[in-house]
């Protein structure tokens, strides 16, 4: 036997979701020629770090994974590739003991550019400019066993005043109706029950190839095998009645939606270069409320946005305060070089950008708390997914919440029928089955 077959191959994923459905790609490419794949806590011959750079603290997880690999395994061949790699790989290269950088796009072609992955003298680069991102590469996850994320679309075309994505990974372009259906056939026949669609911009799907995200529901709405599909992040501005309408008539599209503000305050949302204003995000709401009482619709906000006034936040927190959310992602304004941003004036103290974080943070667990108190006491369909350390299995309902029963493994991948009971001081539900279980 070849002695490349054996060697031992560990993935480190950082950021998204689309992150983790293109590492499950790359890593079924090592797969498919032999190579063990191990944990990343483990002792390997290859370590494959996929690097997120939304914020400078992704920067500092991944430089983290890169020591920790290099401390582990003195002498293995360590890759970068993905966002950070893209945006700043002179900065990786200055880490002794990394071999390879590659970005964006070139993280799909490891196996062009290495073959017996030897140790380097100094890491090799592989970065094309992220304008020369043209083509669409598919991927999906295969871990777990119970839901996978299907990436439908990548890059965007937006240029958020305060993003660094459409440098990361470019323009947008997503794959075809055609092509995602014949994907989640394959998820479908791997013995997955549900998706998770992933991507940077899901809204934009097909708009460079005269196809919709909407047809394209519709088109997987009628794919065998798979009993449930979330939405991911979508846009405000693009998640519109036809998409609201169609999600609440399927009995697999699941009501739980994500739909990012990033500042309740329209003057902010302006500087932001954000698509949309408060009161368009305040209809979508509504509208879904209207029609799916019960729907988990969760925010993201940034705070400390360069010239946020206390008059801009406090218009912020009033806003969010008003709308009937189930929970918010807060996340502190993270200057990146090349935006918009970094340039701004204004910028927030520290002091300042954690005392209305913690604000936020508050009002998220007031939020959560109602919506889970909304929810006791009914019957929901649950996936099961696995073991926990303290005996219990854990699953999701159809609005995304938090609910676990002692572990039974004939329960592991299983869509059951439950009624919601308490829950604890993190909000997570204890199930109770019927009596015919």
């Amino acid at each position: 036997m070849d002695e490349i077959i054996k060697k031992k191959v560990a993935f480190y994923t950082l950021g998204c979701k689309l992150n983790f459905a293109e590492t499950s790609a790359i890593a079924r490419q090592f797969d498919e020629r032999g190579f063990q794949q191990v944990d990343f806590n483990d002792k390997a011959d290859i370590y494959i770090i996929n690097s997120c750079t939304v914020t400078s603290q992704a920067d500092k997880k991944c430089r983290s994974a890169i020591r920790r690999a290099i401390r582990m395994s003195p002498d293995a061949f360590v890759a970068v590739a993905g966002c950070y790699a893209q945006l700043k790989p002179e900065e990786i290269g200055k880490i002794k003991g990394v071999d390879a950088i590659l970005g964006s796009q070139e993280k799909f072609r490891i196996f062009d550019y290495f073959n017996s992955f030897e140790k380097k003298e100094k890491a090799e680069v592989f970065v094309a400019p992220s304008k020369k991102a043209e083509t669409f590469e598919p991927a999906f996850s295969v871990t777990g066993r119970t839901r996978s994320f299907l990436k439908i679309q990548d890059g965007c075309d937006y240029f958020c005043s305060y993003c660094t994505i459409p440098y990361a990974r470019g323009r947008n372009r997503s794959g075809t109706i055609a092509g995602t259906v014949a994907r989640a056939r394959e998820i479908a026949d791997s013995g997955f029950r549900e998706i998770v669609l992933t991507g940077v911009n899901i809204g934009e799907f097909g708009s460079k190839n005269n196809e919709s995200f909407i047809d394209l529901i519709r088109a997987l709405d009628k794919v065998e095998g798979i009993e449930r599909y979330r939405i991911s992040s979508i846009e405000p501005n693009l998640i519109d009645d036809d998409i609201i309408e169609f999600v609440a008539s399927s009995n697999k599209f699941l009501p739980h939606f994500h739909i990012p503000l990033q500042a309740g305050s329209d003057r902010i949302l302006n500087l932001m270069q954000r698509r949309y204003t408060t009161s368009l995000f305040a209809g979508r709401i509504e509208r879904i409320r209207k029609v799916m009482p019960l729907a988990g619709i969760g925010t993201d906000v940034i705070v400390g946005f360069p010239g946020e006034t206390d008059a801009d936040f406090e218009e912020t927190y009033q806003f969010l305060s008003s709308l009937d959310l189930s929970y918010l992602h807060v996340f502190s304004f993270s200057s990146r070089e090349n935006t918009k941003a970094a340039s701004f004036s204004g910028k927030i103290d520290p002091q300042i950008i954690e005392q209305r974080s913690n604000k936020l943070h508050l009002l998220s667990e007031r939020k959560r708390i109602r919506f889970v108190d909304r929810n006791t006491g009914r019957r929901a369909d649950v996936l099961f997914e696995g073991k926990e350390t303290n005996g219990l299995m854990s699953g999701w309902t159809d609005n995304y919440l938090k609910v676990v029963t002692p572990f039974e493994k004939a329960l592991i991948g299983e869509i059951c029928e439950v009624k919601l009971a308490e829950a604890d001081h993190n909000g997570i539900i204890r199930a109770t089955f019927p009596v015919n279980h």
